[in-house]
């Protein structure tokens, strides 16, 4: 039984990973191998993808990574603190019509983003937030507003599970709501907090619409955006360094998500969204 559930697990491996080592393996063969060996490896080696990806277009691919870890770890920051205090507010203060507010909270879930895009412009247009020297204004703003619900629902589920008397004891000890959350809840949160913060960057990392939508300057281009850059309207394409720029690109995501692993899989654990 325990061989049949490994085979089953190895295969299920196999093929989530066949479209990534597919790709790495592509970003290392030449333009006619592309088009002629759909295989997995590369016939005849060919590095020069990456080099060449690095500078094919009119502004080095490294001012790209520099512009989406620029976005990417506001949003993360912005997330993190927002979606905190208002789950904090959800999870433990009492104040009329928290249940309405919370139904509401979780209501907008059910909204696709999409349907946000044309009115969310309208308001950051009018605001006169839409370009400038500074055009990242529209995706990083919104997350110090606690807009991700999903985040706050997250916490408040994790907040849920800390003992209602560490708070009673902190108030014993003098402490005010502040005094509870900063020494108390926030100490605890750090897996809910680490969640939060994985999946705000590589939801950030990977978003491309958005990031079409409110980035024009090719110079303020962020990694998603400036990959659709390698196919011309014409159709002429330089996929080989695409597929080199693109294995770059998954690296920050891998490492970032590597790196706080054990206190992600805490998190979900211990924030009610297991099975």
């Amino acid at each position: 039984m325990k061989a049949i559930r490994l085979v089953v697990i190895l295969a299920i491996m196999a093929v989530i990973l066949y479209p990534l080592v597919w790709m790495l393996g592509t970003s290392f063969k030449g333009q006619q191998e592309i088009l002629s060996n759909p295989g997995v490896f590369p016939q005849d080696f060919s590095p020069g993808n990456y080099p060449e990806g690095w500078n094919h277009l009119d502004v080095n691919f490294g001012r790209f990574f520099l512009n989406s870890t620029l976005v990417a770890v506001a949003v993360v920051i912005g997330n993190a603190v927002s979606c905190l205090l208002a789950a904090y507010a959800f999870a433990r203060l009492r104040f009329r019509g928290r249940g309405m507010w919370f139904a509401v909270m979780i209501g907008t879930l059910l909204l696709p983003g999409h349907v946000l895009i044309v009115p969310q412009f309208i308001v950051f247009r009018e605001l006169g937030l839409v370009g400038g020297e500074f055009p990242y204004l529209p995706l990083i703003v919104p997350h110090f507003l606690a807009t991700e619900a999903f985040f706050v629902f997250l916490m408040v589920q994790f907040m849920r599970g800390i003992p209602r008397e560490l708070d009673e004891a902190a108030k014993i000890d003098g402490c005010t709501s502040f005094g509870v959350f900063r020494n108390v809840i926030l100490p605890l949160s750090r897996p809910a907090l680490v969640t939060t913060a994985i999946f705000s960057f590589i939801w950030t990392w990977n978003d491309f619409f958005r990031q079409l939508v409110y980035v024009s300057d090719l110079e303020k281009y962020t990694v998603p955006v400036a990959l659709r850059l390698f196919i011309d309207s014409q159709g002429q394409s330089a996929v080989g360094p695409m597929f080199a720029m693109s294995v770059l690109s998954l690296l920050p995501v891998f490492l970032f998500f590597v790196a706080f692993q054990r206190m992600l899989v805490e998190g979900i654990n211990t924030s009610g969204l297991k099975g």
